[in-house]
């Protein structure tokens, strides 16, 4: 199994070394679309007044600009360190231990809109790009490049697909269909009433990929998966549409205070 993350605005800053494309995972089929957008991204946030539009950029984060234009010079530090946010609080990857640490590396990557799909344990740098950002350099939309370049991805090499990513993320790496499931998040009110879910949308992603990590499960489709929460106790369905499965959490986010933060899902 393969988990596929979106990304966050959001981003921890500082790392140790350089920006290296080739250290990125498949290098070979996304390298040259990377070369791509990293100039075009370097070019537009070359003019401040330009790039504030095309970026979103508000007064409070204007200076994140200036990570665009040390790209190859800032420090890098592995994917799934560097974003924060809702989704990677949950996570809380810094208090994992090396087992569940190694495997989120192998089974987890993360959409990003300036490198593509990256491993979890990949090196990269801080950076401001969305996927509905605009880069005037490119010779298409920063969605379209991404979509051809993701084609050389041999998604069924990848086993199974867990998908958790946003809809302006998955677009730019569509899956191939049957190549796996998307998750749809909802909850259960006091009241018994299921409702979908909004804000805690990412952190009970977030709370899922973190006991799979401290679990380990071998998990080779849909079914091993939904077997696997079934004895941990989650909640989790299918939905009765093709390639989707639905979480239902009872308090709409995990709650912390047990060591494990085992807390989505039925209880």
């Amino acid at each position: 199994m393969q988990i596929l993350l979106p990304p966050s605005e959001t981003k921890r800053p500082g790392g140790v070394g350089i920006l290296n494309l080739s250290d990125l995972r498949a290098a070979g089929v996304l390298g040259d679309a990377r070369e791509s957008v990293r100039a075009a991204l370097e070019a537009l946030s070359s003019d401040a007044e330009a790039a504030v539009k095309p970026l979103k950029l508000g007064v409070k984060n204007r200076d994140e600009l200036e990570h665009n234009l040390r790209l190859r010079e800032s420090g890098v530090m592995p994917a799934i360190e560097r974003y924060t946010g809702v989704l990677y609080d949950a996570l809380d990857v810094s208090s994992l231990e090396a087992d569940a640490r190694g495997w989120l590396n192998a089974h987890v990557f993360v959409q990003s809109a300036l490198f593509g799909l990256v491993g979890a344990g990949d090196p990269i740098p801080a950076y401001r790009l969305s996927a509905s950002s605009r880069l005037p350099g490119l010779d298409t939309s920063l969605k379209a490049a991404w979509r051809v370049a993701h084609q050389g991805i041999d998604w069924a090499a990848q086993g199974w697909i867990l998908d958790l990513r946003s809809k302006d993320y998955a677009e730019l790496a569509p899956l191939p269909e049957g190549a796996g499931a998307a998750l749809h998040v909802a909850q259960r009110g006091a009241d018994g009433e299921v409702r979908a879910l909004n804000h805690f949308n990412k952190a009970a992603k977030g709370d899922l990929v973190r006991r799979l990590a401290l679990a380990r499960p071998e998990i080779a489709g849909e079914d091993d998966l939904v077997a696997w929460a079934v004895e941990a106790g989650i909640d989790l369905t299918r939905s009765g549409l093709d390639g989707q499965l639905t979480l239902l959490t009872d308090l709409g986010a995990p709650v912390s205070g047990s060591n494990d933060r085992a807390t989505t899902g039925s209880r």
